[in-house]
């Protein structure tokens, strides 16, 4: 039976810019450009571990304002991902702190710095397309 990885991940603004976290890709070792994101933990609620791993990423706190999406990925590593991706906004840019030892370092980017990132993948710039292009999907759809 095909069980993909369930995991989350937010996109947060603040103004005209985005918060991505830089990272080592694990699978080619290169360092691209994330949303705070990952896995679902057992027993946890989904947007319990996206609260979480905003918080393990970058130290900051936000309050979920809906649902951006759920997206499919079948990755290069051969694993398939089930991607639940939220919503938040900050009236100011605050500069992370990553707790995660993965994390390099937290950006503030606007959509032109991000189009010339290398991204861990093409879903980043399609969670924020779809944040500025779709309505948010209330969160009283998901039953946690």
């Amino acid at each position: 039976m095909h069980k993909p990885n369930v995991t989350v991940a937010i996109v947060l603004k603040s103004n005209d810019r985005y918060l991505l976290v830089e990272e080592i890709d694990k699978f080619t070792g290169k360092r691209v450009f994330n949303q705070p994101a990952g896995h679902l933990e057992q027993g946890e609620t989904i947007t319990d571990a996206c609260l979480r791993e905003l918080k393990e990423e970058t130290g900051l706190s936000a309050e979920l304002l809906g649902l951006v999406g759920i997206y499919s990925l079948h990755a290069q590593n051969g694993v398939h991902y089930l991607r639940f991706c939220f919503y938040a906004e900050l009236d100011t840019p605050v500069q992370g702190a990553a707790q995660d030892s993965d994390i390099i370092a937290c950006h503030w980017l606007t959509l032109e710095e991000i189009s010339t990132l290398a991204l861990r993948s093409h879903l980043i710039s399609q969670c924020i397309q779809d944040s500025l292009n779709r309505p948010l999907i209330s969160l009283d759809y998901l039953h946690q």
